[in-house]
């Protein structure tokens, strides 16, 4: 019998050493890169003084910002920096101070008249009680609210002393669109940003000067927080754009903004406070906040900020209010009033003027704000079936059906039914 032959006869040659042809195994070594610091955020400019109103012509607000170009004429304008002056003007008015710390004298015959005219808003809901429509979307009653306000519009401002027809109609309009939109039935930040406008044309008349920005934060920003919770709750508004505004909360910003500046040295209410029930109850009625923080928990079907907000809870491991307050600024700069889908919607009259070189509403041919169905988009087209699209610069506008209906809307049918879920976080 043969041995089988040896893999590597005494003939053959030995086969080729490798251990210095391959690479050794070295760890390897990350480039240590210096995280660049943070942009500081946007500082409040000096707000110009009230113009002078002798010979002054008003003009019927309309949209201005139709293109991309003209949104960076108006960023560049000064326009822009008198709504900046305004709101961030306001928020600095009120670093660690409660809702409880204004006084009677702090408070002026406008800014009572101002919280008279909310009352009066509210009042009109008991006129128009929403349809039973079983629908989580927007009620249709909605529009017939918003004309019972504009038939109301006149005698609002007269109580303020405007009487001048074409003045009562330039700055109404503002107070008319701050309550969300009569065609798509939707609220959002660019709405709230019409009732800042209001106030604002307000305090270029000079019946809200600087020494009113507490009140106006606290009283009376409150005042119409309460207001349109109850028309969102009423009549289902959908969040405008139909995501929210960008997570923070569905309909609502500047109570955040407003909100950290009050807290900014507060000795014991953390960022954290947040997720405290026991906190929320508390303090709520002393800061906008909070009081906004314990509004969406309670509309929302699942418990617990990680789950239905988790931007605000994200938001809630900052270090301190002063870094919740310089994101905010940065937001109200980035989200806001640097994005077209919202800012294409902000009107300009004589008051806060549009920018030379911007387009018209006529020169464009689009309809009024009011009466335009999908909302004046930028991209316009039709489609092979002769459908009519109307897109933003990114996403789907209203015209292609993609809606979310408001948390509300979900949370009041839920009621309806005479029954509450126990709002469990799901997956737990």
């Amino acid at each position: 019998m043969t041995q089988p032959e040896s893999v590597h006869s005494p003939s053959s040659p030995p086969p080729p050493d490798l251990s210095n042809k391959l690479p050794k195994l070295m760890p390897r070594k990350r480039a240590t890169t210096r995280d660049a610091p943070a942009a500081p955020p946007p500082p409040t400019p000096a707000l110009p003084a009230p113009p002078s109103l002798e010979g002054h012509v008003y003009v019927k607000p309309s949209r201005r910002i139709l293109s991309p170009e003209d949104h960076q004429l108006f960023l560049k304008s000064e326009t822009c920096t008198l709504v900046e002056a305004f709101i961030f003007g306001i928020a600095d008015s009120v670093r660690d101070r409660a809702i409880s710390s204004i006084k009677a004298s702090e408070k002026t015959d406008t800014v009572d008249n101002i919280v008279n005219i909310l009352s009066q808003a509210e009042q009109i809901l008991e006129k128009c009680p929403p349809e039973d429509t079983g629908s989580r979307f927007g009620n249709p009653i909605f529009r017939t609210y918003l004309d019972e306000v504009d038939a109301a519009l006149p005698q609002w401002h007269a109580h303020l002393g405007l009487t001048n027809p074409s003045q009562t109609a330039e700055i109404s309009t503002y107070l008319a669109h701050s309550f969300g939109n009569k065609r798509r039935i939707d609220y959002g930040s660019g709405h709230e940003l019409n009732f800042l406008t209001w106030l604002l044309c307000l305090n270029r008349l000079s019946l809200l000067p600087v020494s009113t920005f507490p009140a106006l934060a606290l009283t009376v920003f409150p005042a119409y927080l309460r207001l349109m919770r109850r028309i969102q709750s009423a009549y289902y508004l959908e969040p405008a754009g139909s995501h929210g505004v960008w997570g923070l909360d569905d309909y609502q910003f500047l109570p955040f903004l407003f909100g950290a500046a009050q807290l900014l040295h507060h000795p014991y209410i953390t960022p954290k406070s947040i997720h405290n029930a026991l906190v929320l109850e508390e303090e709520a009625s002393e800061y906008v906040y909070l009081d906004q923080i314990a509004f969406v928990n309670s509309v929302k079907n699942v418990e617990g900020l990680r789950w239905h907000s988790p931007m605000l809870d994200d938001v809630s491991a900052s270090r301190n209010w002063g870094k919740i307050e310089g994101g905010m600024r940065k937001m109200f700069r980035k989200e806001i009033l640097e994005k077209l889908p919202v800012m294409q919607h902000f009107l300009f009259g004589s008051l806060v003027p549009g920018v030379q070189g911007m387009s018209t509403e006529d020169e464009a041919g689009v309809e009024a704000e009011e009466q335009e169905v999908e909302g004046g988009e930028v991209k316009v087209f039709d489609d092979e079936a002769g459908k009519r699209h109307v897109h933003a610069s990114v996403g789907w506008g209203d015209c292609c059906g993609i809606r979310v209906p408001a948390a509300v809307g979900a949370e009041g049918e839920e009621r309806k039914g005479g029954r509450m879920g126990l709002r469990r976080v799901p997956f737990d």
